[in-house]
């Protein structure tokens, strides 16, 4: 007799509930340690590039399992940049959980994209956990999108300092991101000015869908960090390629994925940096020595985005969704 699998669906309001029971930085962070030491297989990453003027969006399909383990688990997710006009979110999508002993799926994670907002915020703040100074003078963000904020709630947990200054192409996003961020224990200022926030902030994140560079080599200061996470695919970039050729430390989430995309990949093409010089995030996490040694390096880390984050966040909360069930 044929045994029947149970699927479970998880919405959004369930998924975030689940989230307040678990601290995903530390469960991406033990995925970064995994992925870096080898224990984890994640194939190339599928994707499609819609180059509609009045709309232009991408789709990200990226899928994998850790080794040993229960499950394996695709990914897809989307970004269509004008949506907002249309009155609609930018970005959406769903993970997929198998059993990775049978095939069978065991849930269906219906989170409108807001999972891979939750990992990439949880990667910033593990990025800036290693590799920020420890004197941080200001946050600056570049990106007045959901992630350009949740970058900041995020790296509350890792940095003291709660001035930020926020960078946008549109005055209107700005003031709508500063009235979003009211009740936050951040002090906000806003600009259209990149080099407001490079001659002011000493960690700085760059979340945007930029194809053109938004800071210069030569705006960079002594003593800044940047994590750079908008550059997803190999047509955006976010930086001046040379930016990482003056680079004290240039860490990525993986090493084959800038090959292809993010900012090490124009860097690597320009010839600005080789291969050689690129470390892993998880090798950072887990020696000391790789890590920030003083408050006037200059050090990126371009983060491109991985599957394990994926593996790890899918799991945690379907595990969690198990235990309310239980209870």
């Amino acid at each position: 007799m044929e045994t029947k699998i149970l699927t479970e669906i998880i919405k959004l309001d369930t998924i975030k509930k689940i989230l307040e029971n678990f601290d995903p930085i530390s469960i991406i962070e033990e995925g970064f340690i995994a992925y870096s030491k080898g224990k984890v297989v994640v194939p190339p990453v599928g994707e499609m590039i819609f180059d509609d003027p009045d709309n232009p969006g991408d789709c990200h399909i990226k899928y994998g399992y850790i080794k040993n383990d229960n499950f394996f688990v695709v990914k897809i997710a989307q970004g269509f940049y004008n949506n907002p006009k249309l009155g609609l979110p930018s970005t959406n999508g769903l993970n997929i959980l198998f059993n990775q002993k049978n095939g069978s799926i065991e849930c269906i994670l219906l989170d409108e994209g807001y999972l891979t907002e939750v990992r990439t915020a949880s990667a910033g703040a593990i990025a800036a956990k290693y590799m920020a100074p420890k004197n941080v003078k200001r946050i600056g963000i570049f990106g007045t999108g959901m992630q350009g904020k949740m970058q900041l709630e995020y790296l509350k947990s890792v940095v003291k300092c709660r001035k930020a200054m926020i960078w946008g192409r549109s005055e209107a996003q700005l003031k709508k991101y500063q009235e979003y961020m009211a009740s936050s224990e951040f002090e906000i200022e806003i600009t259209q000015d990149s080099t407001d926030i490079t001659d002011t902030c000493n960690l700085i994140v760059t979340c945007t869908p930029s194809k053109i560079p938004l800071i210069k080599a030569d705006q960079v200061k002594k003593g800044t960090h940047i994590t750079a996470m908008g550059s997803d695919t190999s047509e955006k970039q976010e930086l001046e390629s040379k930016i990482l050729q003056i680079a004290d430390r240039v860490i990525v989430d993986s090493i084959s994925q800038a090959e292809t995309r993010g900012e090490c990949f124009h860097a690597l093409k320009d010839g600005n940096i080789d291969q050689a010089q690129i470390i892993e995030l998880g090798k950072i996490i887990t020696n000391k020595a790789l890590q920030r040694k003083n408050d006037d390096e200059i050090t990126i880390v371009d983060l491109t985005g991985v599957a394990v984050q994926d593996i790890q966040i899918s799991k945690a909360v379907y595990e969690g969704f198990l235990s309310l069930k239980e209870n």
